[in-house]
């Protein structure tokens, strides 16, 4: 855990500020009272739900991070953890549509592009004009960034892209794309660039939507490139910094998923902890069995521990601190705790956990993308180990 700051030498703590507050309590209003009613409807009818971002753009939640010169807010992270935890104990469709377009298409704008660049496409993706997404996986490459097959070759002031791009979230509902493509395949992950491309471009089209498991209203494609033309100043960075983007990139990325996980584990366990409060059986409620207060207190301590983590690795991002390993710590812990807390309120509820007229196979399903998607647990291991033995 991070302990003292880098300039003050003092305890960090993880109490939340009075904004910090006010931000959840303002999140969870509205999440809650719109989100959480036609969560179920946006899963059953894979509909994406373009009202509830229109809303978070109007609450000025899409620029929560960024500084009030692009349409931001210019609050801290550990504020957008909160906020995309509070989504996702409603409605984990909108808590994915929204992390994807801050950490995965508007931060990395602000953190590499140009002030024309930020200007461009981070104001009126922070003002909620325009819908971001991130382009990383293909279909013969996921965790292998470097194997990237899709192509970017460039031709006087244009880059020609050619290729495919798998599990795009925001799928055909974005308006800009962040594209990680190979110049040179010798260079491997030293010839990537990162390319904003825009809707609409020539060549530019979309695969079928996938039918999932889980967030079924996210809007989940393939995007397809038949000698798109990129203007050059769309490339963030310079020429081979492309890897360099997508894995700080996925950095941010970690911490918005692992938020995400929080939220459903702790949606799951309100609602397991007041169905128990309400089912009766042998003549009692079943919150006054031993065995279901077990279940629900292993629940509530490891989301505490999530949330913790999640939070930890937010301080370190605010305060400019390297956060690769801290990010990948939340994620991990924070993702399986989300399938262990859904299994558990499936069980709690019993035979109604396993039928749709009840949440809890829902929160079920939406948790185990969690362990998969931004790098499977299994990536972040190793992400982890190597942080930790370096140098040593």
């Amino acid at each position: 855990m991070i302990t003292e700051t880098s300039v003050k030498n003092e305890p960090l703590s993880f109490k939340l500020t009075q904004d910090q507050q006010d931000i959840q309590a303002m999140v969870r209003e509205i999440a809650q009272k719109e989100f959480a009613p036609r969560a179920a409807e946006v899963d059953k009818n894979h509909r994406f739900p373009r009202e509830n971002f229109d809303l978070l753009a109007a609450s000025d939640l899409l620029g929560l991070v960024f500084p009030e010169k692009y349409g931001g807010v210019g609050m801290d992270h550990v504020s957008y953890a909160i906020v995309v935890e509070e989504l996702a104990k409603a409605c984990a469709t909108t808590s994915v549509l929204y992390s994807a377009h801050v950490s995965l298409t508007a931060s990395p704008v602000y953190q590499w592009g140009s002030e024309e660049q930020k200007q461009k496409f981070l104001t009126p993706m922070a003002r909620g004009e325009k819908m971001g997404a991130f382009c990383l996986s293909e279909p013969n490459s996921g965790t292998d960034s470097a194997a990237a097959r899709c192509t970017a070759i460039l031709t006087g002031d244009k880059f020609i892209l050619n290729g495919a791009k798998n599990w795009i979230t925001n799928g055909v509902e974005a308006d800009y794309y962040l594209v990680i493509a190979q110049t040179d395949p010798a260079l491997k992950h030293k010839g990537l660039v990162a390319l904003m491309v825009e809707k609409g471009s020539p060549g530019f089209t979309f695969g079928k939507l996938e039918d999932k498991l889980g967030i079924r209203g996210s809007s989940t494609c393939q995007t397809i490139f038949e000698d798109t033309p990129v203007p050059v100043e769309n490339m963030l960075g310079k020429a081979g910094d492309g890897f360099k983007v997508a894995m700080s990139t996925l950095d941010g990325g970690r911490i918005g998923i692992a938020s995400q996980a929080v939220g459903i584990a702790q949606g799951a366990w309100d609602h397991a902890s007041r169905y128990a409060k309400e089912r009766e059986a042998f003549g009692k409620t079943i919150n006054q069995f031993q065995a279901i207060q077990f279940m629900l207190a292993e629940m509530a301590t490891e989301i505490d521990v999530a949330r913790l983590l999640t939070y930890n690795a937010s301080v370190a991002q605010d305060h400019g601190l390297k956060f690769t390993k801290e990010a990948a710590m939340a994620k991990l812990y924070a993702s399986e705790v989300a399938m262990r807390s859904t299994v558990k309120c499936v069980q709690i509820f019993g035979g109604y956990g396993y039928v749709t007229d009840y949440p809890a196979e829902r929160y079920m399903r939406d948790a185990k993308i969690t362990e998969i998607y931004e790098g499977t647990s299994e990536v972040q291991r190793i992400v982890i180990a190597t942080n930790m033995l370096k140098g040593q």
